[in-house]
């Protein structure tokens, strides 16, 4: 039996024999002397081999990386000035007494230490790449997460409870993964994009504190930060407002990063409303750290000459927003022109700039730009003393639809921001965002869509809107924001069957259309629902954020690509005749089913 892990024998171990179990990290031979660095999931211990033990140095000459081995041996102290205080080992090594190779290993596709590989490499050999260091420690950080998210939960009364994998497909939102039934000829599962829907059924059941691990699914273009199947910590409560519900979050996420990484968050965190941020930071997850921010301008770009701003300034759907970067006028147009690429990802036609070079002259001999001469002196001014600048500092425009012009401009505030050091210098600025409009204005369909989902209570006040103005109705939802990332959102749900109905008719769902698809749930609110509500928390991504990987596969056992493929198992792959006949499935393009 293993006496403890490799990794974590120390000088407390010393003059014991200990039985160590592992993988060959590497073998040195030192003429005479071979070395082995064991490795197990917590780390590393130096294995000793010495030709007076003649077997064991025998066994130790013919192992190479990545053989599984056992070693029996006595812990002593390292030679001076050998020591690794990197290493928990680093005091001491093993002198083996047994070596005995469990099972050889073929040579691996890369060495371990390689920091240079490619993600279709790591993700094709997957295994091997979960042996690295840096992704055991990953993995060691998720368990600790998920288990200070659980300590947490069960200390404050919530219970754990399953629901299900296969439900029922309601196509609002993403798209749902689909599977057939073969019992049930041409009708579908599909699998939960959120458990939303029975959380709020075991509020109303009376289960008043429950929350989930669990495993979700969008059918959806996918990003670094997103994945076809993802891990939410899923939570619900009864009888809460939406400060008491937030408070308890706040508290969860202050313990779960004080547990898991040893940080002390903010207490308490600021709020902030929907509205402000987006007008100060164009984002809904700001990232505060950055010390920038956005400055509306278009009241005094009414009546300009420049056709692009004043357009903008006259169309209530419109902003004109100018965004002060201190010291940039020093930015070379190499520099401005990248900023300018960078900004049409998000829908900008282009970059309106100007340079202050002297801020006391409001005309073309102190200010750099092409832009100038058909601003006003008035509008100059303006534009000066809102956005505070001084000679030295550069101004960006944005002049669009609203939201073109907060994508843009507050993407470029982030970027700016960290790559010119305008950032407070703190580490992480956690952040509530509340009072979300209830619903958007989907200019295609010509139609109100749920901000959040159409589950989400209106505050009370704002009822009335639901029948005559729906564009009025703020919601009580709220998203916990951190360094530019959205770690979880959630809302006050309504337990009113009227006040769901209303909600219906507002997203253009008829009342045969929301007995069909949500009618289990009107039917359940109807009996006697307590005032309810919860929030979500992303595993994958606050531990994403925790170990600052470049990409959520990092944190993530056995992630698909961007291109929703597991590169390891070769799926999604063809399946044969028999089981699409059993499923009652006939493929329309057989060459893409071949392939």
């Amino acid at each position: 039996m293993r006496t403890c892990y490799s990794g974590l024998v120390s000088a407390a171990h010393l003059d014991q024999v200990v039985t160590l179990f592992g993988w060959a990290h590497r073998r040195r031979d030192h003429g005479g002397v071979i070395f082995i660095d064991l490795r197990d999931r917590e780390g590393l211990v130096q294995v000793v081999c010495d030709p007076d033990r003649a077997e064991t140095f025998k066994v130790a000459e013919g192992v190479r990386n990545e053989f599984c081995l056992k070693v029996v041996g006595k812990v002593r102290r390292r030679p001076e000035g050998t020591t690794n205080a990197g290493l928990i080992s680093g005091e001491i090594e093993v002198l083996a007494h047994e070596l005995e190779v469990l099972n050889p290993s073929v040579t691996p596709p890369f060495l371990l230490d390689d920091e240079n590989l490619s993600e279709t490499v790591r993700l094709t050999n997957r295994v091997i790449d979960l042996r690295r260091p840096a992704m055991q420690k990953n993995m060691l950080l998720r368990y600790k997460t998920a288990r200070a998210f659980r300590r947490f939960l069960d200390d404050a009364g919530f219970i754990d409870i399953e629901t299900p994998m296969l439900t029922k497909s309601t196509p609002e939102g993403a798209r749902d993964y689909l599977v057939p039934s073969r019992v049930h000829d041409g009708q579908f599962f599909a699998l939960p994009q959120s458990p939303q829907l029975f959380k709020q059924l075991l509020m109303v059941a009376g289960y008043d504190r429950y929350y989930q691990i669990t495993k979700c699914f969008r059918d959806e273009d996918l990003r670094a930060d997103r994945q076809p199947e993802f891990t939410q910590v899923d939570i619900e409560t009864s009888f809460l407002t939406e400060t008491e519900i937030t408070g308890i979050m706040e508290n969860l996420i202050r313990y779960v990063f004080k547990d898991a990484i040893d940080v002390e968050l903010a207490n308490p965190f600021p709020r902030i409303s929907y509205q402000e941020a987006m007008t100060r930071y164009g984002s809904d997850k700001p990232d505060l750290r950055v010390t920038l921010e956005l400055v509306d301008v278009a009241d005094a770009m009414k009546d300009v000459a420049f056709k692009v701003f004043a357009g903008a300034a006259n169309d209530p759907a419109s902003r004109v927003t100018a965004l002060r970067i201190p010291g940039g006028a020093s930015l070379s147009r190499g520099e401005i022109d990248g900023y300018t690429e960078f900004v049409k990802i998000y829908g900008a036609k282009g970059l309106a700039y100007i340079k202050v070079n002297d801020v006391t002259q409001l005309n073309e001999a102190g200010l750099q730009s092409p832009i100038v001469k058909n601003l006003s002196e008035a509008s100059l001014r303006t534009v000066m003393e809102r956005t505070g600048a001084q000679s030295g500092d550069l101004i960006f425009f944005g002049a669009d639809k609203a939201k073109i012009v907060s994508d843009a401009l507050g993407a470029l505030r982030t970027k700016i921001g960290h790559e010119k050091g305008h950032v407070d210098g703190r580490r992480w600025a956690p952040a509530w965002v509340v009072d979300f409009p209830m619903f958007d204005y989907d200019e295609e369909d010509k139609r109100w869509v749920a901000c959040h989902h159409p589950f989400t209570s209106p505050k009370d006040e704002h009822l009335e809107f639901l029948e005559t103005d729906p564009g009025k109705c703020l919601a009580k939802a709220y998203d916990l924001a951190l360094n530019g990332w959205e770690l979880g959102g959630g809302s006050v749900r309504i337990h009113r069957a009227d006040v769901q109905e209303k909600v219906f008719k507002a997203l253009g769902i008829g009342d045969e259309e929301a007995q069909l698809k949500f009618g289990f749930l009107l039917d359940a609110l109807k009996y006697g629902a307590p005032p309810h509500g919860g929030l979500a928390f992303g595993l994958d991504r606050i531990v994403t954020m925790m170990t600052g990987a470049e990409s959520i596969r990092d944190v993530i056992a056995f992630p698909k690509t961007q291109r929703a493929q597991c590169l390891l198992t070769q799926a999604p792959s063809p399946v044969d005749e028999k089981q699409l006949r059993e499923l009652h499935i006939r493929l329309r393009n057989q060459v893409k089913a071949d392939a």
